[in-house]
């Protein structure tokens, strides 16, 4: 068996392009390979952002050898009246390029058919190869792709070459008019030179040697070794080291072909600005590193990296220097120039700005969610009352100031730094800063309830404002992000251990567009059922069993914290035997009773000594499982349950619901209906049995 390489060499592809590159180049070829019968070893990504690279070890040299049983039309079609072979036989052979006569009869399940027997012989893997490799670049998807020249062909960035290697044996394919070989390119600045690859297993150390570490983990521990040395060795920032932040470095990586680490400094005086307009400003716009002291406080450094080795690093220094002071004079001015103007006094300016062409502008929206951190306020904590509406009133006046408008990512953390400014209380300020979090998926919840109540507030007026427009997430298409919205709803109500009805809140978020949107019944059951489904995701993917969630979440869904419960005790108690007799034993009664809804049961024409102990124990636990579900004990309410399993298991056994006498059977049918009732007060057992 031999190795195969291949790379596709570009111009600078973007960074956030490769890694989804490299999984889409991995599953095309093993999903590709497997489809012809090609065995393989370990299959590797790698890539710079000149190049993307697949090699594949062992490699089978030949496809193997299959026997085809290919069935045609039936024996009664495939002959005439005559016993001569018809045209659907005919038809059928020629369809697979074969002679009538190499047709035979086979008996089958379905009676007597035709049947093409043949062994196909396997293509040697080097014949295979061009036409792999070709599928594998048209397949690569990006999220946006350019065409250059004439062909009408498409990628990334444009294509450069190929290097396609079956052992040490070239792959020749053609794609837009460029030509597979053994040769690549080396890096861009230090070695711009095309050189042949000898093989799969010397790719590496031979672009090594060109000055391009083309293993992105191998890059990576270069980069982040190459900025903490860099730091170590500037005097001036003694004590120093690098904030380093994971996403910065995998952009960087791929940034870069062999990266340099390059140490700056700027003036103090910047270090009066807030600390995240300044890791903005280094981070988003220059890809820079901050560098902080032992106790986390930013210092007057950055760390930028390279792409090249140069003589005299002071040159480049001073670079980095310069494009930075001049990102960090126009920050300051904003600063300064924002904080000459009250949050307060540009609130009335919101009505500048649309919030969207059918809900109205901020303005509106900021009176929606002062009433409404009222009503949550009232529910979670009546004395945050004042605080929150005061943090409502001011949450989204730092969208007019400068600095926002120049780093919209800072909204929230400009406004609570300018409410400090203006003398408006801390908490106050916290929650303004607090109330766009979590700003995605795993991010940081806000610490304080102002945050949260501000932050639910907010989310539950343009979740309510959307859905009432009809403006609902399909498909990909999510324009407001609603179903990361509703994730942050979930996270929050968990995280805090809120309890209140999302159907009264998304009820009055609704009325108070007015006429702006339908707020009828329908519109609230889909936000809920939206937001459902939204949980129902998120916690399988937190480790929760899908079944214990899709039976808590069926029966009820409108208290988050309430659903999670009942999901848990579900969970703890789904591997009692017991537990597992009593679920395929409702499973039956949802069978039985179908849609009857009526639980009168009349003890004076029970007929089998079954029923009667039945109702009994349903009688004796009734009042004990409502206690403990009104007090939230779930695990206690289902264990209690249990009790039943036995006498429902005879019931079974030795009665017939569907008697001949109708007031029999339609008691008995109660009786399940009774018992189906006090189940449900925990969620759908049945679900935990396959369908």
């Amino acid at each position: 068996m031999r190795d195969l390489l291949f790379e596709i060499g570009t111009e600078e592809i973007p960074a956030g392009y490769l890694q989804p590159a490299y999984q889409q180049l991995k599953e095309n070829f093993s999903k590709k390979a497997r489809e012809l019968n090609l065995d393989f070893g370990t299959v590797r990504v790698m890539g710079t952002p000149r190049r993307i690279a697949l090699i594949v070890e062992e490699l089978q040299e030949k496809q193997k050898d299959v026997r085809e049983e290919l069935l045609g039309p039936s024996r009664k079609a495939a002959y005439d009246a005559e016993g001569r072979l018809s045209k659907a036989a005919e038809g059928f052979a020629r369809s697979k390029g074969a002679d009538v006569s190499d047709l035979q009869v086979v008996d089958t399940p379905r009676g007597e058919y035709m049947m093409l027997v043949r062994e196909v012989k396997g293509k040697a893997t080097s014949e295979l190869l061009p036409g792999i490799l070709e599928f594998l670049v048209r397949s690569l998807s990006f999220p946006k792709s350019m065409r250059w020249g004439s062909r009408r062909i498409h990628f990334a960035r444009p294509i450069q070459w190929f290097a396609a290697l079956y052992g040490e044996e070239v792959i020749t394919f053609e794609y837009g008019g460029i030509v597979s070989s053994n040769q690549s390119g080396g890096h861009r600045f230090l070695n711009n030179t095309m050189f042949t690859i000898r093989n799969a297993a010397a790719y590496e150390a031979q672009l090594a040697e060109m000055n391009v570490i083309v293993d992105d983990g191998k890059r990576r521990e270069k980069v982040i070794t190459e900025i903490t040395e860099a730091v170590a060795r500037n005097n001036a920032l003694a004590g120093g080291q690098v904030a380093i932040d994971e996403g910065l470095v995998a952009t960087v990586t791929n940034l870069v072909e062999n990266p340099v680490g390059v140490c700056g400094s700027f003036d103090e005086k910047f270090l009066q600005l807030v600390p995240e307009v300044l890791i903005t400003s280094m981070r988003e716009h220059q890809k820079y590193f901050p560098v902080v002291d032992d106790k986390g406080a930013l210092m007057p450094g950055f760390v930028a990296v390279n792409n090249t080795i140069v003589n005299d690093s002071d040159i480049t220094r001073k670079g980095h220097q310069r494009v930075l002071r001049a990102r960090l004079e126009d920050a300051l001015f904003f600063f300064d120039s924002d904080r000459q103007v009250s949050l307060s006094s540009r609130i009335a300016d919101l009505d500048g700005i649309i919030f969207q062409t059918k809900l109205g502008t901020m303005s509106e929206k900021k009176d929606r969610i002062v009433k409404l951190v009222k009503v949550l306020s009232e529910k979670i904590n009546p004395e945050l009352s004042q605080k929150a509406i005061r943090a409502a009133e001011l949450c989204k006046a730092d969208l007019l100031s400068d600095m926002v408008g120049e780093f919209p990512s800072l909204q929230g953390v400009m406004g609570a730094a300018y409410a400090l400014n203006d003398g408006e209380d801390e908490d106050v300020a916290q929650a303004i800063r607090e109330h766009y979090m979590p700003k995605r998926a795993g991010a940081e919840l806000p610490a304080s309830d102002l945050g949260a109540i501000l932050g639910l507030a907010d989310r539950f007026d343009t979740l309510a404002g959307c859905f009432g427009i009809g403006q609902i997430p399909s498909g990909n298409t999510d324009p407001f992000g609603l179903r990361r919205i509703a994730l942050a709803i979930i996270h929050i109500i968990e995280e805090k251990e809120y309890r209140f009805s999302l159907a009264e809140i998304i009820s009055k978020a609704l009325a108070l567009y007015g006429d702006r949107v339908n707020a009828a019944a329908e519109t609230v059951d889909s936000v809920v059922t939206f937001i459902k489904g939204r949980f129902a995701n998120d916690a399988v993917k937190q480790g929760r069993s899908a079944r214990a969630v899709e039976a808590a979440a069926s029966v009820a869904f409108d208290e988050i914290n309430d659903c999670i419960m009942r999901v848990d005790a579900l969970m703890k108690i789904r591997n009692n035997e017991s537990f597992s007799v009593l679920s395929a034993s409702y499973k039956r009664i949802r069978n039985i009773i179908k849609d009857n809804r009526d639980t009168h049961v009349d003890t004076a024409i029970f007929c089998e000594e079954e029923e009667k102990v039945l109702y009994g124990v349903y009688k004796d636990i009734r009042a004990e499982v409502e206690d403990f579900v009104s007090s939230g004990n779930y695990y206690q309410a289902l264990e209690t349950m249990l009790k039943m399993e036995g006498p429902v298991d005879n019931f079974f056994e030795n009665v017939m619901v569907m008697a001949d006498d109708k007031a029999v059977k339609t008691n008995r049918l109660n009786l399940l209906t009774a018992l189906g009732e006090l189940i449900l007060m925990v969620g759908d057992i049945s679900r935990f049995q396959d369908a």
